[in-house]
């Protein structure tokens, strides 16, 4: 075979070998596919000379016309240049970059046990009902609704999702006013960029409160004002000095507290909204899951003009289908569905209609009740596993949700060794000071307080992890 000027040699040209070996018909493709990659991969680097087309099509056993219709049309492209008389050249104007495709999902490490909250147990995802829940829909799906939905999201969404909310969460829920989005995230930067159209330029946020809120609303141009709790909920007499008019909140299941507001506490922040002409943002953070009491219903249901409701199947089925709702007020919802059209023109429809006929068929409260069997047991071996291990921790926000609050008595502290010797366990632990938005200063000498998430693990797991790292911090 023919060797480049170059020096490139043969084994240059034996990439396109198994092109030229392809059905006729497809063997002008495959060997423009071959040349275009051997060029984009650095095999053929910038400046190397090419064959004649003769003495390539010779080497290659096809047609001179083939090699030279492959050198026009790469040439066209701007992978080779040609010169009348002086052959051709793989072009300059090429950076050669292998391919490389990185996984950037958050995902805890190799360990021994991990209890790191926020994460549901993807075993469980109900694999048979949601095949068949598939099937259905792309049977029954009519053709033009694999266009551009609603930016709403379907009719048929909405609907269910209207009664699933009312039955379930208490809340005034019209199919008119909720918005089908991918996900809480989603659903409070929306939000974010409306109010700050609106002029907003700072929203409350609780303080213990998730570390998303702050970059959020930030990329939507406004700022968050930590707020702090007390054992009912948010300290009102804080938010009425703060002088803001939005505020996000978690009173279902306080994140990560795991303080339910009282009632009291619901009523004066309704109040605070009412006359300020406020927005409460609920997010209903675990509000699927209560264990030892009836679930406590949403507060959009008591004030559907002054407070957002949103949520998402993150937890009750998984994260990753990026499926989640907005219910606003009447005031908000025109500002909002524009918005949510310039994003991203409405969620898939495929996922949607699926999602509403799993719904409708009753397949979604089963999977609910399976899992609130699941975790109310891994619960339970946690608490019981902690009281063994870890002798006089004080442990909250066990009545709902997939976490808990553990303070360890001073004796296991400081904080920053026992996270070490977890660490070094194979432990994955999160301080509950990860969820603080100001810094608070301690002695150094105690204050071990941790978030503990236990869905996604079984109990013999959590018995095992929980047994490591008291064998860990205590040697």
């Amino acid at each position: 075979m023919t060797s480049s000027p170059t020096g490139s040699g043969t084994a240059a040209w034996e990439v396109l070998l198994p092109a030229a070996s392809a059905p006729a018909r497809s063997r002008g493709r495959a060997l423009r596919t071959a040349l275009r990659e051997a060029v984009r991969s650095g095999r053929l680097t910038a400046g190397t000379r090419l064959p004649s087309s003769r003495d390539l099509a010779a080497d290659l056993g096809v047609s001179r016309g083939l090699v030279t219709e492959t050198y026009e049309q790469l040439t066209a492209e701007g992978y080779l240049r040609s010169g009348r008389g002086a052959g051709t050249w793989v072009s300059e104007a090429v950076r050669a970059a292998r391919p490389r495709a990185h996984d950037l999902a958050p995902r805890s490490p190799g360990t021994r046990a991990d209890f790191l909250p926020g994460s549901p147990d993807l075993s469980l995802f109900p694999r048979a009902a949601w095949a068949a829940a598939q099937r259905g829909v792309l049977a029954e799906l009519a053709h033009q609704e694999l266009g551009y939905p609603d930016p709403r999201g379907l009719p048929r969404l909405r609907t269910a999702l209207a009664d699933l909310l009312a039955r379930r969460r208490g809340v005034v829920a019209d199919p008119e006013r909720i918005v089908v989005v991918s996900g809480v995230t989603q659903a409070t930067a929306l939000l974010g960029f409306v109010l700050r159209a609106r002029g907003v330029r700072a929203v409350g946020v609780e303080d213990p409160g998730s570390p998303q809120h702050a970059e959020l609303y930030a990329a939507a141009g406004v700022s968050t004002v930590p707020l702090p709790l007390d054992d009912e909920g948010l300290a009102v007499g804080a938010l009425y000095g703060s002088g803001v008019r939005a505020v996000v909140t978690t009173p279902a299941h306080q994140f990560p507290t795991g303080v339910a507001y009282s009632a009291r506490r619901r009523a004066e922040l309704l109040d605070w909204a009412r006359s300020v002409d406020g927005l409460v943002l609920e997010d209903d953070y675990d509000g699927d899951f209560r264990y030892d009491r009836a679930p406590v219903g949403a507060l959009q249901g008591l004030d559907p003009e002054h407070v957002a409701y949103t949520g998402s199947v993150s937890k009750s089925l998984a994260p990753g289908l990026r499926l989640g709702w907005l219910l606003v007020p009447e005031s908000l919802v025109e500002e909002v569905v524009a918005r949510k059209r310039t994003l991203d023109l409405g969620h898939p429809s495929l996922d949607q209609a699926v999602f509403a006929r799993f719904v409708e068929r009753g397949d979604h409260d089963r999977h609910l009740r399976r899992c609130q069997r699941a975790y109310r047991e891994r619960r339970d071996v946690l608490v019981a596993a902690l009281k063994e291990h870890f002798p006089g921790t004080a442990v909250t926000g066990i009545a709902a949700g997939l976490h808990v609050i553990a303070a360890l008595p001073e004796r296991y502290g400081p904080q920053e060794r026992f996270l070490t010797e977890a660490a070094a366990a194979g432990v994955a632990v999160r301080p509950l000071s990860d969820c603080a938005h100001t810094r608070v200063e301690t002695d150094g000498k105690g204050d071990v307080r941790l978030v503990l998430g236990y869905a996604q693990q079984s109990p013999a797991r959590i018995r095992d992890g929980v047994r490591a790292m008291a064998e860990a911090v205590t040697t």
